[in-house]
């Protein structure tokens, strides 16, 4: 599990294709020293194990699925991605509970400023808005951000100076993609109150 709170820009070192997949090298400021083999970090939202780990460096085997789901596909030597390593029991939890397992992708529709912060307008597949809620959580490229304007195939977040600075959405331009997950506990939610939906209908009983 994740925060959502970035700790690393990191730049794409090298990508190497696999027979299904890719290897990425991604160099970056964390100690890399410290790293384990098999340990979890996020790449731009993306949960991926480290499998090696030296020199101010370290690697991960991406999957053909989620080279498809993600926007690691999209990566070239010397692209900046978010960085963030898995949290640890006693930890702060200074955004909110994000898995890594992303939802799919979105792409910025666009960018305007509102005094010192920006407000970036995403397009995503009307489906994921349904489970988006005013004022709720939602992690794009990894960022915990809190959403707002949700509307079908939408929404907003305000991005203040520090975000832009210290993550990639400072170098985000309209229709650039991007990786999103949606609040895991709205996800239980939906489901719940979808399955308790269908239970009723299955039973003779009139959908709400």
């Amino acid at each position: 599990m994740f925060t959502g709170i970035i700790e690393d820009v990191g730049r794409v070192a090298g990508s190497e294709d696999l027979e299904a997949g890719r290897r990425l090298s991604i160099a970056t400021s964390l100690p890399v020293e410290t790293f384990q083999t098999g340990e979890s970090i996020a790449i731009a939202g993306a949960c991926m194990t480290v499998v090696s780990a030296a020199g101010g460096c370290f690697a991960v085997d991406v999957s053909a699925e989620s080279l498809r789901r993600s926007t690691l596909g999209d990566l070239a030597v010397g692209d900046a991605v978010n960085l963030e390593r898995a949290m640890r029991l006693g930890d702060r939890l200074g955004g909110h509970m994000v898995s890594g397992h992303l939802d799919g992708t979105g792409t910025v529709d666009s960018i305007r400023d509102e005094g010192e912060s920006k407000v970036f307008t995403f397009r995503v597949d009307a489906a994921m808005t349904k489970m988006i809620v005013e004022k709720g959580s939602v992690a794009v490229d990894g960022i915990s951000l809190t959403c707002f304007g949700c509307r079908d195939g939408c929404f907003d977040v305000a991005v203040i100076p520090h975000t832009l600075a210290v993550t990639t959405l400072g170098l985000r331009k309209p229709g650039a993609r991007v990786n999103i997950e949606l609040d895991v506990m709205g996800k239980y939610v939906a489901q719940l109150v979808d399955a308790a939906i269908a239970a009723r209908i299955d039973a003779g009983g009139r959908r709400p």
